[in-house]
């Protein structure tokens, strides 16, 4: 863990296309004051922080973890000058009770989890997050890791596979697309996104797309996979589900944990573990239903859109 000074004269760096998703909402829910402790378990380009940093002082301390070690620097660079101390550290949110440990710090009073990913992680090809650019089938945020989605792709037998894209992306046809994978991967190995686009879209033929709302809404057929592939790589739900489990060890009385998703899958995790604490009697519900995008927030940031926001208070 690096501690970041303050540099007052450092100018922070300008994230082109990137804006945080629900700040006004994230900011009247936490309710950050002088002297309280955040703990932002996804870091990200710090767009949060950077909102959340100010109302800290004086007094106040900011911790931000993040599993990007490009992302975690890019961070400590827009967070340089905050007038309250600031430690941003490359770490999987799992990790975040060893890391306060070693900042010195026992609990805190306001803990945020963004769990989508950072626009310039999608936009980069060499990610391989997204079907929309050629690109190694990697998918892994943290590059360190060894898995990538080249090797699930081309070494899960079929099975696997088609529970994988089940589970994970909620994809009907799932038994199909991993047959036509195992199909061809036997003639040759699947390393690009582009290819494995390709295959997932003619498993798809012309089938009937989905309905959202009502209407139709046109999206690629394999949005889903990807999908699945990038949670299976990254850990996503096991990670979640151990910071939801890690919170009574992380959070002060009267502290406020937020936390942001982007799919059905995070949500429902979210929800369960929001109940049953309530339930409980450890923690006071803040969002009797999820917080959404209003209608400016979602025309400025189209990622808004599928952004749900619940919250609890913590009693102990």
């Amino acid at each position: 863990m690096v501690e970041d000074t303050p540099q007052p004269d450092a100018d922070p760096p300008v994230i082109e296309g990137h804006l945080p998703v629900l700040t006004r909402q994230v900011l009247e829910l936490l309710s950050p004051k002088a002297g309280m402790v955040c703990l932002d378990c996804t870091a990200g380009l710090g767009g949060h922080g950077s909102e959340i940093v100010p109302l800290l002082a004086p007094g106040g301390r900011y911790i931000g973890l993040d599993v990007d070690p490009g992302n975690v620097e890019l961070a400590k660079q827009r967070l340089a000058g905050a007038p309250v101390r600031v430690d941003v550290a490359h770490a999987n949110f799992t990790q975040a009770k060893a890391a306060l440990g070693t900042l010195g710090v026992d609990a805190v009073d306001l803990l945020l989890a963004d769990l989508g990913f950072a626009s310039n992680q999608m936009s980069d090809a060499a990610r391989g997050l997204s079907f929309n650019a050629e690109g190694p089938l990697d998918m892994r945020l943290d590059p360190g890791q060894s898995l990538t989605a080249a090797q699930l792709v081309n070494e899960l037998d079929e099975g696997a596979l088609a529970d994988l894209i089940y589970q994970h992306g909620q994809e009907r046809f799932s038994r199909r697309i991993a047959r036509k994978i195992v199909d061809e991967r036997h003639r040759s190995p699947i390393n690009t996104t582009s290819q494995l686009a390709q295959i997932v879209r003619r498993a798809y033929g012309h089938s009937k797309r989905g309905k959202t709302g009502g209407r139709h809404r046109r999206i690629d057929p394999a949005t889903r996979t990807f999908m699945a592939l990038r949670i299976a790589v990254n850990h996503e739900l096991t990670s979640l589900e151990g910071l939801l489990g890690a919170l009574p060890g992380l959070l002060r009385p009267g502290a406020v944990a937020a936390v942001i998703s982007f799919h059905s899958l995070e949500d429902r995790l979210v929800k369960r573990a929001f109940v049953g604490l309530c339930r409980g009697g450890s923690a006071q519900k803040l969002t009797p239903k999820p917080l959404v995008a209003d209608t400016d927030q979602r025309k400025t940031n189209p990622r808004s859109r599928s952004a749900k926001l619940r919250a609890i208070r913590w009693i102990g």
